[in-house]
């Protein structure tokens, strides 16, 4: 192990494979965790749209590799604060490394190249890199020619959105995880009357068991109004 964590990293405590509704994407899930447990591929792309869970994967991944014992990694590229590439140096020796959004170092030469040298070492090393990005490893703006071969090596997974009954489905999930009960009837109106990107969903119900609590009331569609229009007022 190196001496020191090239970046200080906490990880999201809900965000793990328990936490994650899969929908149509629990091909992409088992994969992930094969590759973690060291029986599936080295390499991972993960690409999608954003709101879609490819952060959350990253994070359950890097979940994943503690209770295997394993040393893991988890940076997002596209942070407004993104480091000197040196800090790579050292990841090498992680078993298991996870970058979001790898898109944000596009045409960013000094990016570019530290990261062409870190997958060389850290692939030699038998070790496993999982990212992320918007769009397929062809359609991203590598400027090295070197790395962007080597981004489309492994296996490529696109992210499936959910349909509308999946996210109703996702709903009542989370919420269970969280301690409480949402309806069905409950989960379509607020798809239809809410933001319906997976992490305006989460932040809400967040809101909405807090309600629930200091209320004392269930989340019946009166309620759901009521909060909704308190909040489209603050």
């Amino acid at each position: 192990m190196a001496q020191q964590l090239p970046l200080h990293f906490e990880f999201r405590a809900n965000q793990t494979f328990e936490d994650f509704f899969p929908g149509a994407n629990q091909e992409i899930v088992t994969h992930l965790q094969q590759c973690v447990a060291g029986v599936g591929e080295q390499q991972i792309f993960l690409w999608g749209k954003s709101g879609l869970g490819k952060s959350h994967l990253l994070q359950a991944c890097c979940h994943q590799a503690q209770r295997h014992k394993l040393s893991s990694f988890y940076f997002d590229l596209a942070h407004a604060q993104r480091p000197d590439p040196a800090m790579l140096s050292g990841l090498d020796d992680y078993n298991i490394v996870c970058f979001d959004n790898i898109e944000a170092i596009a045409g960013n030469a000094a990016w570019e190249r530290a990261f062409f040298n870190f997958f060389n070492q850290h692939r030699d090393r038998g070790h496993k890199l999982i990212v992320s990005a918007s769009s397929a490893p062809n359609a991203i703006a590598i400027q090295l020619p070197d790395l962007k071969t080597r981004l489309n090596w492994g296996l490529t997974l696109k992210i499936q959105p959910l349909t509308d009954s999946d996210r109703v489905a996702a709903l009542i999930f989370k919420a269970d995880h969280m301690g409480f009960e949402i309806a069905p009837q409950a989960g379509r109106f607020l798809l239809t009357h809410y933001h319906r990107d997976l992490a305006s969903l989460w932040a809400l119900l967040e809101k909405l068991d807090r309600a629930s609590l200091a209320a004392k009331r269930k989340l019946t569609i009166p309620f759901l109004k009521q909060i909704l229009d308190e909040d489209s007022r603050d």
